[in-house]
């Protein structure tokens, strides 16, 4: 449904601001009384750097309000140890890279509320030259809470988060490797890609691996192929004769040694994932059924060998145990997106208040600039938000998809085109994800039939509202 227009009494009451009103309070931010309500006392601001970090705190609590620390551990002790003698409770830095992830743990050690902000939040506003400007700016801002926090998870999904990230770039470079094999073969004119689609599969593999072990005839390596495999054998014998080659020969060995290193890496990554998942507690749910009792929630997910990329131990159970909900009956949903999800954001999502601010946050809502109460123009904000990105691969796995969401993202498609489909459609799916883990709400797919009815109702009534307007009446046909 789309979004009614607030009136001006709805946006005045709400709290926005225009663009006047947003200039007018910069002016009030930059004198020294901004009579503002004062909300963090006890605040101090952080200019977090490479090499040393800037630290302000109110005037009045130390004769040098502005310090300089190095950003050794032993200097990060220090400056807990001094915002605590001068009293100060919050905290405020900005996300500069990786180097506030030290100063931020060892503030919150030393128990103090630390707010990480987004530099987005601070970087139109005039009049700061220098690091000692900004760390007092910052301050300024978060003591009359201009600024708002950032998402952070809970260090043991955090956890999650750092081994679920290395394992994608593993992944990434496996496949990599599989593109050098498959271009050091090209270079011999082996054109083994034409016959087998998948080189890193058991076929390509066994055949790849018998090369380097010195075998060259054809017949000998076409026998090697699984019986799944749709080329022909007499396709295969032609594609496997080629120009060997002893440097690229070299080559093709260095990148399957590659590959298996890489493959190492990922069988490491998921034991030390099924570790970390099997430490984080389990959630209790219900899914309420269309009648409005409820139903527990319980494993239907039978042990598969995993598929492609996918970990090496039963990552749906573990998924299902975790959230308390089976997350796979949305469909376009699988276990990897669900996992990319969970690792960024954990099994807890009342960070956000209501579906909007999830989408807002994940990048999936649309953006608009707008004056005097009408869209002047659609924003689009280069933002990189992971899960924001699973869920629209998600979405785009539903071309092909004879349900009522299948349905519904190829009528989207149709209509706004393959991008904005993709984001639109991901956040359709990111809305019934959120309902499933705080409401509870299963999703219960009532087949592409269904979805074309209501899209016949819809065009029907238009068709009603237009007649109507020119004074005319629609009659069935005989």
């Amino acid at each position: 449904m789309t979004k009614r227009k607030l009136s001006t009494f709805e946006r005045l009451w709400s709290g926005r601001l225009g663009r006047k009103e947003r200039r007018e309070l910069e002016r009030r931010l930059r004198s020294a009384d901004p009579g503002l309500p004062v909300i963090h006392a006890d605040a101090a601001g952080i200019d977090v750097g490479n090499e040393s970090h800037f630290v302000s705190v109110p005037e009045e609590r130390d004769a040098q309000p502005v310090r300089e620390f190095g950003s050794w551990t032993a200097e990060l002790e220090s400056m807990a140890t001094w915002l605590k003698a001068c009293g100060i409770g919050s905290v405020v830095l900005q996300s500069t890279g990786v180097y506030w992830v030290a100063v931020y743990d060892v503030l919150q050690r030393h128990g103090l509320e630390v707010n990480l902000v987004d530099a987005r939040a601070t970087k139109n506003v005039p009049g700061r030259k220098s690091d000692v400007q900004e760390c007092q700016w910052l301050r300024r801002l978060h003591t009359y809470g201009l600024l708002r926090a950032c998402f952070r998870p809970a260090e043991a999904i955090r956890a999650v988060r750092t081994v679920w990230r290395l394992r994608d770039e593993q992944v990434k470079e496996a496949g990599r490797a599989v593109q050098h094999m498959q271009r050091a073969l090209i270079q011999m004119n082996v054109q083994l890609h034409n016959a087998i689609s998948d080189l890193s599969g058991v076929s390509g593999q066994a055949i790849v691996r018998a090369i380097l072990s010195g075998q060259r005839d054809a017949v000998q390596l076409a026998a090697l192929r699984d019986g799944r495999i749709q080329a022909s054998e007499e396709e295969i014998i032609h594609s496997l004769r080629g120009d060997w080659k002893e440097d690229v020969l070299f080559e093709l060995q260095q990148a399957v040694a590659a590959y298996d290193f890489h493959r190492q890496q990922i069988a490491q990554c998921d034991q030390q994932l099924e570790k970390y998942l099997a430490a984080l507690p389990s959630r209790k749910a219900t899914v309420n059924n269309p009648q409005g009792s409820s139903i527990s929630v319980r494993t239907s997910e039978r042990k598969r060998k995993p598929k492609g990329n996918q970990p090496a131990f039963n990552l749906a159970a573990e998924l299902e145990r975790i959230l308390g909900v089976n997350a796979k009956s949305i469909e376009g949903l699988d276990v990897m997106t669900i996992q990319t999800v969970l690792a960024e954001v954990g099994p807890d999502l009342s960070a956000w208040k209501t579906e909007r601010h999830w989408a807002s946050w994940l990048n999936l809502a649309p953006k608009r600039d707008v004056s005097g109460g009408k869209v002047i123009r659609h924003v689009r904000i280069h933002r990189t938000n992971r899960v924001g990105n699973a869920f629209r691969m998600a979405a785009q796995s539903l071309l092909r998809s004879n349900s009522y969401l299948g349905a519904k993202f190829r009528y989207l498609r149709a209509k706004l085109g393959g991008i904005k489909a993709a984001k639109a459609m991901g956040r359709v799916l990111a809305c019934l994800f959120y309902r499933l883990l705080t409401q509870g709400q299963k999703w219960i797919d009532r087949g592409m039939e269904e979805f074309e009815r209501k899209k016949q109702q819809r065009e029907l009534a238009a068709l009603q509202r237009k007649a109507q307007t020119l004074g005319m009446q629609l009659l069935p046909a005989s």
